[in-house]
């Protein structure tokens, strides 16, 4: 990477930004290798995604006011890891799933002190239904419920992609925009986890 970062005019010019419409695409082209790729189509795909850290890594080095590298990411990223994992790496104790995330969830709060709020660290820019499971399960954190409709009772996961597709279909017969009514309800239910935390204090 330093070498084509060095010697290539086209990945000279690249920064962080430009460099975010490929990730997103690397990442989900991971995606489609595990749920309907071959073992050779993830391999590839899992390197063309490291490729993306190691050219933002490379990036940041050239940083004049603060650079990091990829060991910098390594050893932060180990760190991280020993620290979120005390059952592994220190006394702790954890014989179920629901303990481990206990421990996990303790040492990321430890870390994210200056957070204020469930929704810090919460990208909007995650896919609209993949950010109103994460943002439903944050409000359930301070006792906001989760919206309930008649519609929203299907007995397996296929019938809730059958349910969800029956919905965008009644969106575009009635010109509405699925992923904007999605999205808009989803700043109502934000509002709503802020309030909380405030009436809480």
């Amino acid at each position: 990477m330093h070498a084509v970062r060095e010697r290539c005019v086209w990945t000279q010019q690249i920064d962080h930004r430009d460099l975010v419409p490929y990730l997103v695409e690397e990442s989900a082209e991971v995606i489609d290798a595990v749920e309907a790729g071959t073992r050779a189509d993830l391999r590839e795909e899992l390197g063309d995604l490291l490729w993306q850290v190691l050219f933002h890594a490379e990036i940041a080095a050239g940083d004049p006011d603060d650079p990091f590298d990829i060991d910098d990411v390594a050893r932060g990223l180990t760190e991280k890891m020993v620290r979120r994992h005390p059952h592994v790496f220190a006394g702790a104790v954890a014989s179920t799933p629901e303990e481990v995330l206990v421990h996990w969830n303790a040492a990321k709060a430890a870390e994210k002190r200056e957070r204020t709020s469930v929704l810090d660290g919460v990208s909007d820019h995650m896919p609209s239904l993949s950010l109103a499971q994460k943002v439903i399960g944050k409000a359930a954190q301070v006792g906001v419920p989760a919206p309930h409709h008649r519609l929203a009772d299907p007995a397996s996961e296929a019938e809730l992609g059958d349910a969800l597709l029956a919905i965008v279909q009644l969106a575009r017969e009635r010109g509405w925009d699925a992923e904007r009514a999605l999205r808009e309800r989803l700043r109502t239910v934000r509002a709503d986890v802020r309030a909380a935390e405030t009436a809480a204090g």
